[in-house]
This record gives C-alpha cells, structure tokens and sequence, in this order.
C-alpha cells in the first residue's frame, strides 16, 4: 500500500510559536476554569492525584501524535490517520462522534465564559453563547494565519494572568485546607481521572492542521514538546494554589473557583485578574478549537464520507469555508444541550479518547505494516517502541473512557445513540 504525500490548496502560515501556542493554547486555561469544581465534588483533594494520573496517558499521546506528524502530516490528522492505515468506516465514526465533542466543547467554553463575566456584569446566557460563537467563527474563516496571531497574543496574556494568580496566591496556600489526598479513596480519585484528563486534551491541536505548518514534519513534534512541558507545569502550579487556598469543600461549591480563590490574596484585584485570565483563555481555546473541528469536517468531505461541498477551500482566505458554516451551524444548534458541567464534559472526553485510541492504533499500525511510512518519520523511536507506545496509549485511552460511568451515564447513551445515526449514515452513503 502505497500512502501519497498531502496535496491541497490550503495555505501553510503556521510556524512553532504557532505550533506551541495553538497546542498549549488549546489545553491551558479553560479547563482550569470549568473543571476544578466538580472535580472536587468528586474526588476531594484527590483530584491533584487525578492530575498526576492524566500526566502519563498525554505523555504518550504526545509522542504518537509527535511520530505520526513527522511520518504523514494531515489536516484533519485523527481522522485521516484511522482512515488509511486501519479502516475507512473506524476514520468515519471516529470524526463523526467527535461532531458531537467538539460541538459540546464550544457550548463549554461559552458557557463558562459567560459564568465568569456574569459574576461582575450580569449578562442574558444563550444570546451571549451565540455572540462568542459567532465571533470565532468569524475569526477563524478569515484564514489560520489570522487565527495563529489571535492565539499567540492571547496566550502571551494568558500566562501574564495566571502568573500573578500563581505568584500572589501560592504563598498563602495551605497544606491544611488540601488535607489528605486519598481521603475519599482511590474509586473517587478514579472517578476524576476523566473529567482531569480535560485540563491536557487538544495538546496535540496542531497535527489536525499539518498541511498548514510550515516544514511539519519537524515543527510539530518540537511543538508539540514544548507545549506538553508548558501545560503540565501550569496546571500543577494552579491546582495547587486554589486548593490550597479554598480547600475541597468550597472549592467543590464554587461557580468560579478560581476567581473565589484568588479573591483572598489578591483583594479587589482578583476580579479584573482572573476574568481577563478567563475570558482569552475561552476565547483562545474556543478559537482552537473550532479550527480543528472544521478540519475534520473538511477531511471527511476531501475524502467522499462527507458531500463534496465540505472539501471546499476559500480561493481568498485559503481556509476550508462551507466545513466551517457547517460547524457553525452545529455549534449553535447545541446551545440546546443539558447545561450540566459534568454532563457536558463526559459528552466531550470520551469520543476524544476516542479520537487517541484510533490515533494510537494508526501507529501500531505503521510501525508493522507501512515501512515506506514509517521511514519517512523525521521523529522515529523504534518499531517496538512505537508498537509499545501505541498499544499502551489504547489500553489508557479506554480505561479512562470507561472511568466517567459513574460520574454520569447519560453521555454515554448520548454518544451511543449518535453512533448508531453515524453507522446508518455510513451504511447508507459514508461507504463511497
């Protein structure tokens, strides 16, 4: 079998600051603000071994994804990938459910990005959602190298916020209102395991763009380590501080936890911080994600799964237009989903574990199979190695898909019953 190299109109804008900043961009800041609360409720003080947990599962999944960039880089990459080296219906239903993750994402981040200015201006919720929604969109049909600039600026504000929150904060924390982290046990911290794993999902954003990076093969891996270092050691650093801080209990209760923990060391100016540390960080992940979105979308049109139409690329702006008004239009029509923090976060996690698995299983695949692939891999650990890697990134991917039944069920029906309507659709015309 004989894979081509990637041809396509799409414009290649993207340097490694893009690389870093779309990657850690993606993962820093937003999860912070939205899942610290019912990740307490769940696990207590656990929650900071929950973090420790989901370190190692990225780990690998970074070096996958680090590997499969420099071998064959793709935009629409976790869809391309399963596609052409395992099966062309795991491509299809893998994208199709993660429709449904990264629409319930961008309710998400709208909706807590609205929380979070509400508590300081009060704002109408669902017309606010849509007018964010809207913006990104907008931004992001403009052309990536647009969007790169919005994520690098953004991010550079990002880090300054959290900074002084971290700087400020970290010398008041207390190991006292931490207490005991395995007080509620290893079922609770378990539990945790998948609504933490939020904090580093999109790690990888810049492989679904790989036929827009410059030279990718080498500026996507070297990304792709930078932002891994860059995330983990932001999020410890945060969890830490506004644990300490608020403890379990208030932490579990608040709607804004890290504007309520900053609101002691910081005084007057804990708001202005943390909602402007808020509101780029959702912006800045927003923006991210609805670019890998509409790849995916745009993949799957390129390749026949989807009309036509939807491989279509703007002659102006160079960007993969008709994909984004569909992913638009997708996006708004789940402003209609259960406004449930854990609800929602489950509905996004597991069909993006998902996404790794399939990922994980394209490398195994390449690494036995595909010689002429494997070869052209600028970062190429061993054959074995990537197997092990591979293997030991699906096995995670699934026990931490499975780990959020007890949170809540109801996604999982959800996810289900959107598989069963992408199966039929496949059946019916997805084949071709």
């Amino acid at each position: 079998m004989t894979i081509p190299q990637s041809q396509s109109n799409l414009k290649k804008e993207v340097g490694l600051v893009g690389v870093v900043t779309f990657g850690a961009g993606t993962a820093i800041g937003v999860s912070i603000f939205s899942v610290l609360a019912p990740a307490a409720k769940a696990a207590g003080s656990g929650l900071l071994v929950a973090v420790a947990i989901d370190v190692v599962p990225m780990i690998l999944f970074a070096i996958i994804y680090s590997f499969l960039s420099s071998a064959l880089p793709k935009s629409g990459a976790s869809y391309e990938w399963p596609r052409l080296f395992i099966h062309p219906a795991v491509g299809f239903l893998v994208t199709w459910l993660r429709i449904l993750s990264n629409v319930g994402a961008l309710v998400v981040l709208s909706m807590v990005l609205v929380s979070y200015v509400s508590a300081v201006v009060a704002l109408p919720l669902k017309p606010t959602m849509a007018g964010v929604i809207t913006t990104v969109f907008a931004l992001n049909y403009l052309g990536v190298s647009v969007a790169a600039r919005a994520q690098t600026l953004l991010m550079a504000v990002l880090l300054g916020a959290l900074s002084i929150f971290v700087i400020v904060g970290l010398p008041m924390a207390s190991a006292t209102a931490i207490g005991p982290l395995d007080s509620r046990g290893w079922i609770a911290i378990a539990t945790a395991v998948p609504l933490m794993i939020s904090l580093f999902l999109g790690i990888e954003s810049a492989a679904e763009i790989g036929e827009e990076v410059r030279n990718p093969e080498r500026t996507i891996p070297r990304g792709i380590a930078i932002a891994v270092v860059l995330t983990a050691g932001v999020y410890v650093a945060i969890s830490v501080t506004a644990l300490g801080l608020l403890g379990p209990q208030r932490l579990a209760a608040s709607a804004a936890p890290l504007l309520d923990a900053a609101r002691g060391p910081m005084g007057a100016f804990a708001a202005p911080v943390i909602l402007t540390a808020a509101v780029v960080s959702i912006i800045k992940t927003m923006n991210s994600t609805a670019l890998v979105f509409s790849r995916a979308v745009f993949a799957m049109g390129r390749s026949g799964s989807f009309p036509a139409a939807f491989g279509r690329v703007h002659t102006r702006f160079g960007t993969p237009h008709i994909a984004l008004l569909a992913c638009y239009t997708a996006t708004m029509a789940g402003l209609f989903m259960p406004p449930s923090l854990t609800f929602l976060l489950l509905a996004v996690n597991i069909p993006t574990m998902l996404k790794y698995i399939s990922s994980s299983l394209s490398a195994v695949q390449i690494a036995r199979c595909h010689p002429e692939v494997y070869a052209r891999a600028t970062f190429r650990p061993h054959r074995r190695v990537v197997i092990a890697l591979g293997v030991l990134g699906a096995l995670a991917g699934l026990s931490i898909s499975l780990a959020g039944v007890g949170a809540d069920w109801r996604p999982y029906v959800l996810i289900g019953g959107w598989a069963l309507v992408g199966l039929a659709y496949w059946y019916v015309t997805g084949r071709r």
